[in-house]
């Protein structure tokens, strides 16, 4: 991932490239240099108790990829289904915009790019899901 910045929190856990690094008392910032460095956010991690709708389960394989726990070439079929899945059932141009972002991520290698891509859908996803709910 050329390129990348992370700003860090005091405190704040990252994983890179399996190892848990944690900033200090003050804040920070990471400039990433690797190419295809699997990044992740702690704070943004989804537990497997939480993957209880259709955009977490997906961006749970991305994120599965980044934390080493999912071979990239088993995960992009799941990813690239489940993508498509998404693009089917959240038909607004934003929501497209974002699934072909996250399509071209994952077909790049660059599982951060697509979690982020993916990430900003749940919120979406969310609000759908309560009026669906209310119905």
């Amino acid at each position: 991932m050329s390129g990348l910045v992370l700003k860090l929190g005091p405190g704040e856990r990252v994983l890179v490239n399996g190892a848990v690094v944690e900033n200090g008392d003050r804040r920070a910032r990471l400039s990433i240099l690797t190419p295809n460095a699997n990044i992740l956010r702690l704070r943004d991690a989804i537990h497997p108790e939480e993957v209880t709708t259709p955009v977490r389960r997906v961006c749970y394989i991305a994120q599965l990829v980044l934390s080493g726990d999912a071979p990239p070439d088993r995960a992009r079929p799941q990813l690239l289904r489940g993508i498509e899945q998404l693009s089917q059932a959240l038909t607004d141009p934003d929501s497209h915009l974002r699934l072909a972002t996250a399509s071209r991520a994952v077909l790049d290698g660059q599982y951060y790019q697509a979690l982020k891509a993916l990430r900003a859908l749940l919120p979406r996803e969310e609000r759908l899901l309560a009026g669906v709910g209310g119905a």
